[in-house]
């Protein structure tokens, strides 16, 4: 007897034993009423007949993130080698993305290939798995279920290497058969398939729609009937053609399979946006998902629906908010700009402002007197639309206070100067008599008349004939002061009147208008507690009105009352700029006031040691090196007293507030805004004497 027979009788093995332990597996079984309770058994009956020491099933399962997976659905291994042997290996996905031999295999056992051979023969990931495992010999069938890969079924001979034979392959062959049939039939596989399906489409937020190779529904999920408005009981065995496709794609097709089909660009197998009908004939956009499913002889296909209408409406909220934040770093950069322009013109302003002054107060000839009063009004108002134009960009708290409509309606004009004549557009102008008095934010309310002002120029732009402009202020029934500014061009439809208030809401040419100008005055005026409002011109144009609450009582305008001395005698000038800080220094003399100029700061102890002590200091907000708030700083420390009369000298107060709003109000430093004048520098020698008059009696 050969070692090989002798080994197959000690193990009970025979010729055909394999397949009658085929036979008795495929009873057991059918016979079985649940499958799984029998592996056990099977996989020890099949490998004591196949001479075995391990049978193996393997189950293919889909883990969340982690692709799928060979799992152990039941093995058994022969008690006489249980500690000799390891237990069957669970293999990954992403082994198997990594591993040749796995790729390949993987392929073969979809397509139903068996794979057989010996360890010795294997490489990579399986070879060192086999090696711990004590493996020889493998044996390995799919096992196909429901139509698609299960799992597999392998037996490993422990002991030697063997050359499988064809009725072994065979018959392991036919109990995966035998396995899978059980699977398919098995009650709770059964009863679990319809259960995940039924929940899924009941719980799919997607609407779920099924039809027939004739076009008919077949399935319509809750999600579907809440999607299109039609009720699941009354929509199907209707054609999807003559319910949810929109009207203008039915010409040409005979039902909602030949649509789907369509023509030469199909929409099965594909994902794509396009539009629907619901129940009301609304049309509304959708992303459609067709898959075609072969169910027995029939063919279905399945879609996925999901309405796209909230995905659009957010995309649009996106890009209008995209928007508004290009138009607020536009802003942003325009402000940090303008801070830097105002800065390089204010200077030399200043000194235009204060020779011109100085040149009036000193000139013999009164012709040379005129001549220079005009250079100083033209510099001032050079100053004043710096200022405008930077506080309009410059975003900062409303801070009101008792402000002249006049004065700023005037200023707006200003702005706006350039715009109106360049255009030829004539503006009539009709102030109210004597300061026009509301408690205001004196730019912001400027912001808003000059954005009528533009708005109005914008409007006579394609305007042939006559184009004009009328301002008036005036003082309504209650008193309450206010301005109109009104136009003779086409004015506003009335169907669009209601929504010229919002942002971004703009009748312009892409280029000329950004939709803004009067959503922010409408935000202005009401945090202004007043009223903003549009009337219609006959026989065309358009009027804006703006009413403001109304204050009690005049206030004496700067520099008004008798002149008087300061009481102060030396003066500490510091800037960078020697034309200003000389500028300034004579206004100071002709004051009756020394100066002493320095263009750096070290320190106090440096540039206040060896000198008659300061009566006032003037700093430069911006120098290189140093800012005029770290002087101030510093004094606060070292020179209280000194601190209470120290002046801030600056182009860009707008830019300046942040820093100094952070200081306590009682330590806030007086500013002296540029260009300046003697009335501006006068006005500050007097507050400033003024505490310090309070202060010496305060300590009496």
């Amino acid at each position: 007897m050969t070692a090989d027979a002798a080994r197959a009788d000690m193990h009970g093995s025979r010729p055909g034993g394999a397949a009658m332990a085929a036979v008795h597996v495929v009873r057991r079984l059918r016979e079985a009423g649940d499958w799984q309770r029998e592996m056990d058994g099977i996989l020890e009956t099949v490998c004591r007949k196949m001479d075995c020491q391990r049978g193996i099933l393997f189950r293919l399962r889909e883990l969340p993130s982690e692709g799928f997976a060979q799992s152990v659905a039941a093995y058994w291994i022969d008690p006489d080698f249980g500690g000799e042997l390891a237990s069957p290996t669970v293999i990954m996905q992403s082994i198997i993305n990594s591993d040749l031999l796995l790729e390949r295999l993987q392929e073969d056992e979809r397509q139903g290939k068996i794979f057989s051979g010996h360890t010795r023969d294997l490489d990579g990931f399986l070879r060192a798995d086999f090696e711990k495992q004590s493996i020889k010999s493998f044996l390995s069938v799919s096992v196909f279920a429901h139509g698609h890969l299960w799992g597999t079924l392998a037996v490993n001979d422990c002991v030697d290497e063997r050359e499988w034979t064809d009725e072994e392959e065979a018959t392991l062959h036919i109990i995966a058969l035998a396995i899978g049939d059980a699977i398919e039939h098995s009650p709770s596989e059964a009863h679990a398939s319809e259960v995940i399906r039924r929940t899924m489409l009941q719980a799919s937020l997607d609407a779920i729609i099924v039809i027939d190779e004739t076009g008919s529904i077949i399935e319509f999920n809750p999600a579907a009937e809440k999607m299109f408005g039609f009720q699941r009981s009354a929509i199907l065995g209707k054609d999807l053609l003559d319910t949810i496709v929109p009207v203008y794609y039915r010409k040409g097709y005979a039902s909602g399979a030949e649509y789907m089909a369509g023509r030469g660009a199909p929409m099965v197998g594909q994902r794509l946006e396009t539009v629907t009908q619901n129940a009301a004939g609304e049309i509304f956009p959708i992303e459609l998902t067709a898959t075609e499913m072969r169910v027995a002889d029939r063919r279905l296909i399945f879609g996925s629906i999901r309405d796209l209408r909230e995905k659009l409406q957010a995309e649009e909220e996106i890009n209008r908010q995209r928007e508004k934040l290009h138009q607020n770093e536009k802003m942003a950069a325009m402000g940090s700009l303008l801070a830097g322009v105002s800065h390089e013109l204010n200077n030399p302003l200043a000194v235009v402002v204060a020779q011109s002054t100085l040149l009036h107060e000193f000139a013999s000839d009164p012709q040379t007197k005129v001549r220079a009063e005009k250079v100083r009004a033209a510099a001032e108002r050079c100053g004043r639309i710096v200022k405008s134009f930077l506080s309009m960009v410059r975003l900062h708290p409303t801070e009101q206070a008792e402000t002249d409509l006049n004065q700023v309606v005037r200023a707006a004009l200003e702005v706006t100067a350039y715009g109106a004549r360049s255009s030829g557009i004539v503006i009539d102008t009709d102030f109210a008599n004597g300061p026009l008095l509301a408690m205001a934010d004196a730019d912001h309310v400027t912001q808003v008349a000059a954005n009528f002002l533009i708005n109005s120029q914008h409007a006579l732009v394609g305007i042939t004939g006559e184009r004009r402009i009328k301002v008036r202020t005036f003082r309504g029934e209650r008193g309450n002061p206010g301005f109109s500014i009104e136009d003779n061009g086409p004015g506003i439809p009335e169907a669009i009147r209601s929504r010229i208030f919002e942002s971004y809401f703009t009748t312009k040419p892409v280029g000329v208008g950004t939709g803004i100008g009067l959503s922010i005055s409408k935000s202005i005026v009401e945090r202004h507690n007043g009223n903003i409002w549009f009337e219609e011109v006959e026989p065309h144009g358009a009027r804006f009105v703006v009413q403001l609450p109304a204050i009690a009582g005049n206030s004496a305008k700067p520099g008004e009352g008798p002149a008087r001395s300061s009481g102060l005698r030396h003066a500490l000038v510091i800037d960078d700029e020697p034309d200003v800080a000389a500028s300034l220094s004579d206004i100071l003399e002709l004051m009756g006031l020394k100066s002493r100029v320095v263009a750096s700061w070290t320190s106090a102890a440096d540039v206040l040691g060896g000198h008659m002590p300061p009566d006032i200091v003037f700093s430069d907000l911006r120098m290189p090196g140093t800012s005029g708030m770290a002087i101030y700083r510093e004094l606060l420390a070292e020179k209280p007293a000194l601190a209470k009369r120290f002046v801030l000298v600056t182009g860009d107060l707008i830019g300046a507030k942040a820093e100094i709003e952070a200081l306590p109000p009682l330590q806030r430093p007086q500013i002296l805004e540029k260009p300046f004048s003697t009335l501006d520098v006068r006005g500050i020698l007097s507050v400033v004497a003024d505490e310090a008059a309070a202060d010496n009696g305060a300590h009496i």
